[in-house]
């Protein structure tokens, strides 16, 4: 049977992705809606994160203006100080659908990160009385002491998927961008309350991919050969647990590309956006964690998932699974609608080298204020695009 040219699905649902602040959330906002997505969840880990439903109904009503026909969802940042009062309070607003964990350390703006789970219980019981989400940065931290490193830190987090699953078998629970074979094994062994998002530069890119090229380098890293098969796989079987979540997230170049300087030296500043700063007097010679793919976002996942023989799961990846978990697959329920692909070999369907804020068109490239983000696939081609 010959593959087509033309597809239309249910709308699409990104179940993570970072929208910044300032004026790099002016410039990648809009990006949400032109690449196909209709519901967008929106993660929590701002300078300063959110913690509080005030903080969240504010943060997305900053969205809505931005981008007025995509519906935005909330999360909270789990930190000490969460509590049980603060989920009822998120749970009534009704635009904060879950609960953020992240590893102390281990990706952007994870510094106010979780250590010790247990401690968190209370918070858990009430979310499960309030049928909120918790999302789990599935890795820990790097411990080379301990034999912890980028490449095993996701499998190391594995038993605290498991340990929080049996004490809140009821608790939704989503192990965020799985990147290994372990990790969907893992998923695909617990209860119908834990899902599980895949990126679509996860179901691309190995290790070699990022080694020595900022671009495509994010947390958790993308692993070994056999690690994108088993995502693949899993894409390709429509297990209903596994969804569309793209961790898209836009980083200034000079964060991808950071000099071994001190922010605040002469002739460095911290990002004009006001996101993904090191506190001052730290050296900036890491590479910021983060690939960003919201502006492609559905094309790219037709034209990945075409090529590795799973188009015909394409509405249940971007569409389909991930609403169903977080409760948004009927008409009343933000599921309203569909979007149609076609196949294309027109010359414009080339991902642009990068994407500029519309103030900063005039600044040359080696200026510091400009606002500019470079995309997944920059120069390369997709195989579909929307038809508006």
């Amino acid at each position: 049977m010959s593959a087509p040219d033309e597809l239309t699905i249910p709308s699409p649902a990104d179940f993570h992705v970072h929208l910044r602040q300032g004026a790099m959330s002016e410039l990648v906002t809009p990006h949400v809606g032109e690449g196909g997505i209709s519901l967008a969840y929106v993660m929590p880990n701002l300078v300063p994160p959110l913690t509080t439903a005030a903080d969240a109904e504010s943060y997305i009503s900053q969205l809505h203006k931005l981008s007025p026909s995509t519906h935005f969802l909330a999360t909270l940042y789990l930190s000490p100080s969460l509590t049980p009062e603060e989920i009822r309070k998120a749970a009534a607003a009704g635009i904060v659908r879950g609960v953020k964990s992240y590893p102390r350390g281990v990706t952007t703006n994870s510094d106010g990160g979780i250590e010790d789970y247990e401690t968190y219980y209370p918070i858990f019981e009430e979310m499960e009385r309030c049928n909120l989400v918790l999302n789990l940065h599935g890795e820990l931290p790097s411990d080379i002491d301990r034999g912890i490193c980028v490449m095993n830190a996701e499998h190391e987090f594995l038993a605290h998927l498991h340990k929080i699953h049996n004490r809140f078998p009821n608790l939704r629970i989503v192990l965020e961008h799985a990147t290994t074979a372990k990790a969907v094994e893992a998923v695909k062994a617990c209860g119908d309350t834990v899902g599980c998002t895949i990126t679509p530069h996860h179901l691309q890119l190995v290790v070699d991919d990022w080694a020595g090229k900022p671009l495509n380098f994010c947390k958790p890293v993308a692993k070994l050969p056999s690690d994108r098969q088993a995502l693949r796989d899993v894409i390709r079987s429509g297990h209903p647990r596994f969804f569309l979540g793209s961790d898209s997230a836009p980083h200034p170049l000079a964060n991808k590309y950071p000099s071994a300087v001190t922010h605040g030296a002469p002739g460095v500043r911290p990002a004009a956006s006001g996101d993904d700063l090191e506190p001052t007097g730290v050296i900036a010679c890491g590479c910021a964690a983060g690939v960003y793919t919201s502006p492609i976002l559905v094309p790219l996942c037709a034209t990945l998932l075409e090529s590795f023989g799973a188009l015909d799961q394409l509405a249940n990846y971007v569409s389909l699974n991930g609403r169903k978990f977080y409760g948004y697959d009927q008409p009343d329920q933000l599921a309203k609608g569909t979007i149609k692909l076609r196949r294309t070999q027109a010359p414009s369907n080339v991902v642009p080298p990068v994407y500029v804020h519309p103030k900063c068109q005039a600044m040359g490239d080696g200026d510091t204020d400009k606002v500019q983000v470079v995309p997944f696939w920059a120069g390369k081609k997709l195989a579909w695009e929307i038809v508006n």
